[in-house]
């Protein structure tokens, strides 16, 4: 037995334009799948990427599918699947190649292992955008940069809704977020958000301004979404017995290594955490717990519809935002 669903296409690389919303075949629940019926998906710079194929693997074309963020309820369960049931509200984190089993449209199958129960009073855009965020704050920072109360923590694209998340962690364990923006323009919004000092970026000499404000040398951590060549003076931001953390490549330009030794540098990729139950298992409630005391919670820059998809790519991609785009779907 098939059915049908609503599913954003696009049939080649480009711009927001080239996304189509079109009936797809969906077939039943594999034994170890779950069918959801999807009711928020959290966007992400990765899939403007994907969609404009400058992500670090291709897109299947024509026909391919996108995202890997929703939130919605159980439909189906498979026969293999005991941890859910119908009628169960969950949250999807998707590590699956996203042509095939990306979760843009309004019905998904999509196996378990991608699958969040979501909590009581968390709603389906909460549940959408939260996830990926704070999994990636808490992966980078906690498991790789064991931030302690007292650090230091420089964050870059400071107003992306990893940088609010990264923001939210380090004023939770008592740290002192310093953010880094492009301009002065959303300086106030990053005070308000809870950053303990804001760096315009164009105003220059960031690294000078980071030793300045810590007196010890720079940063215990910077955590970076940038790279490219900037990447080599920001590395002088960091202290002698600091970790720079860098969990994305912004600037698509080649990053000259960093001479400014002794330096620690870690390539940071949500797998790290997603992929590794022991390390989920104290992220989930970790990040849970930051929910119910209002702590850790996604910040929602804007909110469209999936006919608004295209709309939607183009917010994502105008660097006006701050926080994150969430899309809405309709039954």
């Amino acid at each position: 037995m098939t059915d049908h669903a609503r599913a954003v296409l696009f049939h080649e690389i480009g711009g927001p334009e080239v996304l189509k919303i079109e009936e797809v075949r969906l077939d039943p629940p594999a034994p170890d799948e779950v069918r959801v019926r999807v009711e928020a998906i959290g966007l992400n710079r990765a899939e403007a990427l994907f969609r404009a194929g400058t992500y670090y693997y291709p897109p299947t074309l024509p026909g391919s599918r996108l995202g890997f963020e929703a939130a919605g309820t159980v439909e189906a369960v498979g026969r293999d699947v005991q941890e859910f049931t119908s009628g169960d509200a969950v949250s999807v984190i998707s590590g699956e190649e996203m042509s095939r089993h990306g979760v843009y449209g309004d019905r998904i199958t999509i196996s378990v292992r991608s699958l969040l129960p979501r909590p009581p009073g968390v709603d389906a855009v909460t549940g959408a955008a939260v996830w990926t965020t704070q999994l990636t704050a808490y992966g980078a920072l906690m498991e790789v940069g064991r931030m302690n109360p007292g650090d230091a923590v420089v964050i870059t694209a400071a107003s992306s809704a990893v940088g609010l998340a990264a923001i939210q962690l380090a004023n939770h364990l008592g740290a002192v977020p310093i953010a880094v923006t492009r301009t002065a323009a959303k300086a106030e919004r990053l005070r308000r958000a809870g950053a303990a000092h804001v760096l315009a970026a164009d105003e220059g000499d960031v690294p000078g301004r980071v030793r300045a404000l810590t007196g010890a040398g720079g940063a215990r951590l910077v955590f970076d979404s940038i790279g490219g060549p900037g990447l080599s003076e920001l590395a002088t931001a960091v202290r002698a017995d600091g970790l720079l953390i860098v969990y994305g490549w912004l600037d698509p330009r080649p990053a000259p290594l960093p001479m400014n030794w002794p330096l620690t540098i870690h390539g940071f990729n949500l797998d790290l955490i997603t992929s590794d139950p022991e390390r989920m298992a104290r992220a989930k409630p970790f990040i849970e717990a930051g929910l119910r005391a209002g702590t850790l919670t996604p910040a929602i820059d804007r909110i469209f519809e999936l006919e608004e998809i295209s709309e939607a790519h183009r917010h994502l991609e105008s660097n006006s935002q701050l926080g994150k785009v969430v899309v809405t779907v309709r039954h």
